[in-house]
């Protein structure tokens, strides 16, 4: 039975159709007929939902790929400057979403529960909003154009619409509001408060180690499950390009249930096109800084700019990785996900072994350290491939899903 969600108000609105589509970058006539015919089919008038209470807002992380620089005697940069501009840049975009709960009011799909992501409007977000969302919406409609090959692991999208304002109202399909930081932050103040507890929460030494292993298995399901959602887009020829731990959905947090784990991607603004017809045609202005990056790293035919993207987003998905082996595992505050970017980026260079004797002689990253140390060290052995200095020597997200350590074997 669906639980009615309270305060529902409707949206003045235009229809999704009207502007928002006409903003696409024009693609090949076979990829813009697959996507016409899905937004054909999404919902794309306000009177379609009820819009509930209102869950937050975010912005966007735009991570951009490792690079190093060569520091000669005709450099005009200091070693400080070097080791600044080594690491990669983090940062929280300028267009904030906001999130609303909601569900769909009428046909087919009615009392569906839904996620409204909405984006500002040119007014308030200038022109990157309208882009952002033209692009997130593109993404979906093309990644979901075929209903008999749609991915569990990406959020599907049931249609939005545009406000008199031009805002951008995007509606997901609910299927989890929790996001995989949100699961790692619930997890680490657990760790903070079992600590406070001492020995009186586990008298039986067993019932820790029980849960240790839970929590391992969860963990690894669930990045088995976006490098799935990763591995499908590339497949596809589209990058994600914003991966990081907001841009996961779970649809449970229970390690117990973690058989019915069903991680999902989001946050699909800055996916990149990567069809070789998109590259002989330069891209958009969303690719434009990581054709750049690219091509500073040496790579300049379609397939070798392709190549690195697809490397781009698995170092991407490394440093998520590196997230969830840490963060989970310990107590809250200790460490978040760009103190170990930079940790393994700045301090050790990458060299993820040197990285592993320093947190071992930490005791409170002992845990963390267990974690990747299984199968002989494999969880460090799967890391440092994915956050390889070169780009050409990451693998592929299949290959990935394929290494010992992400079988679950181990464990």
């Amino acid at each position: 039975m669906l639980i009615a969600l309270p305060h529902y108000f409707t949206v003045s609105r235009v229809s999704l159709n009207s502007s928002l589509t006409k903003r696409f970058s024009k693609k090949s006539k076979s990829r813009d007929r697959a996507a016409s015919t899905i937004r054909a089919n999404l919902m794309t008038r306000s009177d379609d939902f009820e819009v509930g209470r209102l869950v937050g807002s975010y912005g966007f992380m735009n991570i951009t790929s490792y690079s190093t620089m060569q520091a000669g005697r005709d450099a005009d940069f200091s070693s400080e400057d070097v080791e600044r501009l080594r690491v990669q840049d983090v940062g929280e975009g300028s267009v904030k979403i906001r999130l609303y709960e909601g569900r769909v009011a009428q046909g087919p799909f009615k009392g569906t529960r839904v996620m409204f992501k909405v984006y500002p409007g040119q007014r308030t977000g200038g022109i990157e909003a309208d882009m952002m969302a033209a692009n997130e919406l593109n993404t979906h409609s093309f990644l979901q154009s075929n209903p008999m090959d749609v991915c569990p692991n990406i959020q599907i999208l049931l249609g939005g619409f545009e406000t008199t304002t031009g805002e951008q109202w995007l509606a997901f399909r609910n299927d989890g509001k929790y996001s995989a930081a949100d699961y790692a932050k619930v997890k680490s103040e657990g760790i903070s408060k079992d600590q406070a507890l001492g020995e009186q929460k586990f008298w039986n030494p067993y019932e820790q180690e029980l849960k240790i292993k839970r929590r391992r298995i969860f963990v690894i399901k669930l990045l088995r499950g976006t490098l799935s959602g990763l591995a499908y887009m590339h497949n596809r020829d589209r990058l994600h390009q914003s991966l990081g731990p907001a841009s996961v959905v779970l649809n449970t947090t229970a390690e117990r249930e973690a058989v019915y784990l069903i991680p999902q991607l989001r946050d699909l603004a800055f996916s990149v096109d990567i069809s070789y017809g998109s590259l002989n045609n330069g891209g958009g202005a969303v690719s434009d800084g990581l054709w750049r990056r690219a091509s500073a790293a040496g790579a300049f035919t379609p397939m070798e700019k392709r190549a690195f993207g697809i490397a781009d987003d698995i170092y991407e998905a490394g440093l998520l990785f590196a997230y969830l082996a840490f963060v989970p595992f310990c107590e809250a505050g200790l460490t978040d996900g760009l103190s170990l970017q930079r940790l393994f980026e700045s301090t050790f260079q990458l060299d993820l072994y040197a990285a592993r004797e320093y947190c071992l002689a930490d005791d409170r990253l002992l845990e963390a350290v267990k974690f990747l140390d299984i199968g002989n060290g494999a969880g460090w052995e799967l890391l440092q491939a994915m956050l390889n200095q070169d780009h050409r020597k990451r693998p592929i997200a299949e290959a990935v899903l394929n290494h010992k350590f992400m079988t679950g074997d181990l464990l």
